[in-house]
């Protein structure tokens, strides 16, 4: 007598239930009838097989109070200057026995509003109220310098920025000859201020939580092709100020949680 798909279906089913076949591994599972299907039975128990789990902070202080609670012998962290940002991995393991590297904590640095501010007004095409309103704004934190390098009081900055005014002056010169005739011209255009216009602004700023100060540099130049001023601030040195942060960041993470964790350079893909 031979047996139909369906009756064959219904015997192994029903050994699997009378059974219970379980499988021999770390998390408890079980193989079902239904196609064998293979079942978590994770959820079921008190307690998780293992402790997993992604922390996530922009505080750098909170980041290493808890990597080093939970740092074990297998931890491992992945440093990426240009986001500034951390991920460490508790259960990596290793070639010979790696682990899931689905226990971690994630840092990413949050850029404070000061150094937001400098970053977002750097290289823009600012009219004269928009500049004194932003100096108003951070006064507290800018230095305005001449080209001397003298500090010049605040008050007196905003009001040099709010009363420019451009001066245009023509000059001509003809040269006559026996034989020959010849004409120059030449167009000079000014900017000037009541007040004395400062050529850069300090601005001293924390970029970060947990980082030390940093003076930018915010060099000031007035635009005078169009029918009114125009001003513009060029942060002096922006690239080199900027791997000067990143290699702060590493140094801090280093001394913080380097005892705890093997630190690199980069990212690590666990696909």
């Amino acid at each position: 007598m031979s047996l139909t798909k369906e009756a064959i279906q219904l015997i192994t089913d029903t050994a699997l239930e009378a059974t219970g076949k379980a499988l021999p591994t770390f998390t408890p599972t079980a193989v079902l009838p239904e196609g064998a299907k293979v079942l978590d039975l994770e959820k079921y128990q008190a307690f998780r097989s293992r402790f997993r789990g992604t922390f996530s902070t922009h505080s750098l202080a909170d980041f290493s109070a808890y990597v080093l609670d939970r740092a074990g012998a297998s931890a491992r962290g992945f440093i990426d200057q240009d986001q500034m940002s951390c991920t460490l991995l508790f259960n990596l393991g290793d070639t010979s026995a790696p682990g899931h590297a689905d226990d971690r904590a994630v840092l990413k640095l949050k850029a404070t509003a000061g150094y937001t501010a400098a970053q977002q007004i750097a290289g823009n095409r600012l009219a004269q109220k928009d500049l004194s309103d932003w100096i108003e704004d951070w006064h507290q934190y800018l230095t305005p310098v001449d080209d001397a390098g003298n500090p010049i009081p605040v008050a007196k900055a905003i009001a040099a920025v709010r009363t420019i005014t451009v001066k245009a002056t023509s000059e001509s010169e003809t040269t006559v000859g026996d034989t020959s005739a010849s004409r120059s011209a030449m167009d000079q255009i000014e900017a000037r201020s009541k007040e004395t216009l400062p050529t850069a602004l300090l601005f001293n700023v924390i970029p970060f939580e947990g980082l030390t100060e940093q003076q930018i540099n915010l060099r000031i130049s007035v635009i005078t092709s169009g029918p009114v001023p125009v001003l513009k601030l060029r942060w002096v040195g922006e690239e080199v100020q900027r791997e000067a942060i990143a290699e702060e960041f590493k140094a801090v993470l280093e001394a913080k949680i380097g005892t705890a964790a093997k630190l690199a350079l980069g990212a690590f893909d666990t696909k």
